[in-house]
């Protein structure tokens, strides 16, 4: 199935990611040459768009059933799509190149809801997924082939619709001799393992749980949304763990679950992070003990996934961060103290920006897309079978 044949010998794509931090919308401006596993990227330019705060306040309130409502999803689903379009033109436009230099546009979009099982008191809802930020108003804003809405085809086979980028970490980190864990702390926290020589049969991956979500919710509460996350680490290393409070966030099953597991702010979102809180308030946790707290929860279930759920199952060498959470010294110290035989390093310590790596995937699954070549990770997602993922809106 060829869905589009590009008359060049490399097309220049542009990738755009929104996740669960709410950061904003990362945009790579990438050239590919090749396609499916033996693609080639060049990252041209990294562009990065924030969101305010009013509209991530009013993205997390469509993420809660409880302040959420179908007019407000009808209506930002629209609005998002011109967030991503705008992000898209404004990338091309830093890059230096014209409109007619860019051969496609692919979004992952804005997850708002996450259900990779469903609800048993209700026959009517299915596994399913829902991100926002409409294709046809990307395609038709930019004039650019837009693909998108990646995830429902992968559940559609039997997948949890996640994780996506394994693919994308297999053609860029795969080394013939050392096994490697890529780590992406963003909202959420997801890995991929691949062994040495790895092959798209023995790849798997996971969200390992909280990234910067419960970080980020707990210092934008202790400042009363004056500040959102903690720069760097700078509030965590001024506290210590409390270890018994520590030990309670860990208890949580999801811990326990073999993979392939996914999850989000349906299970460790504001409410997660309004009871740890309490639970901290009640103890007379100290505000730098909180963060510090919450900051070696995450590095605590990066490592424990590492430990207890891939090792057993492949070599690791080198563990390797991107997202936000690269940029948190405090966390990536705990990680090094809790996994002192493996190698912590950056995605950019390998030449691709920390903050740009998944929205070079979403290039490559978009490019992939419009080839036609499955762009799943059966082994990663729990799906049947490979199928090709994607939806695609004519400009």
């Amino acid at each position: 199935m060829l869905i589009w044949r590009a008359e060049k010998p490399s097309v220049i794509g542009i990738g755009l990611m929104s996740g669960t931090s709410l950061d904003g919308v990362d945009a790579a401006v990438v050239q590919i040459e090749g396609s499916g596993l033996q693609s080639k990227v060049r990252l041209l330019h990294y562009y990065t768009r924030p969101y305010d705060d009013e509209l991530r306040d009013k993205i997390k309130e469509l993420c809660s059933p409880a302040s959420s409502d179908v007019v407000r999803i009808c209506g930002m689903n629209a609005y998002m799509g011109e967030v991503f379009a705008e992000a898209a033109l404004e990338a091309a436009q830093e890059a230096g190149l014209g409109k007619d230099e860019i051969d496609f546009v692919s979004s992952h979009g804005q997850t708002v809801w996450h259900m990779p099982e469903p609800p048993e008191n209700d026959p009517y809802l299915r596994k399913s997924t829902l991100q926002i930020g409409d294709l046809s108003v990307i395609a038709k804003r930019t004039g650019w082939l837009t693909v998108g809405d990646f995830r429902p085809a992968d559940m559609a086979v039997g997948g949890q619709g996640a994780p996506l980028v394994p693919y994308g970490d297999l053609i860029l980190f795969g080394h013939p001799e050392r096994g490697r864990l890529l780590q992406n702390i963003g909202g959420i926290g997801n890995c991929t393992a691949l062994p040495p020589g790895a092959t798209a049969e023995n790849v798997f991956a996971f969200d390992t749980g909280p990234g910067n979500m419960i970080i980020d919710q707990t210092v934008l509460t202790l400042t009363d949304g004056r500040m959102s996350y903690d720069a760097e680490g700078a509030w965590a290393a001024l506290g210590t763990p409390d270890e018994e409070l520590l030990a309670e966030l860990l208890a949580h099953p999801y811990f326990r679950q073999p993979p392939p597991k996914t999850t989000g702010r349906e299970l460790f979102g504001a409410d997660y992070t309004a009871a740890f809180l309490r639970r901290a308030a009640e103890r007379g946790v100290s505000a730098a003990d909180i963060v510090a707290t919450a900051t070696a929860f995450t590095a605590h279930t990066i490592a424990d996934a590492c430990q207890e759920l891939v090792m057993p199952r492949c070599r690791i060498d080198e563990v390797i961060v991107s997202g936000g959470g690269a940029h948190n010294r405090t966390l990536m110290a705990m990680l090094g103290a809790l996994l002192p035989e493996q190698k912590i390093m950056t995605a950019g310590a390998l030449g691709l920006s920390d903050d740009a790596k998944e929205a070079v995937i979403f290039a490559l699954l978009g490019h992939d897309f419009l080839r036609g070549n499955a762009n799943n990770v059966p082994a990663a997602t729990g799906a049947s079978r490979p199928t090709v993922m994607g939806k695609l809106a004519l400009p």
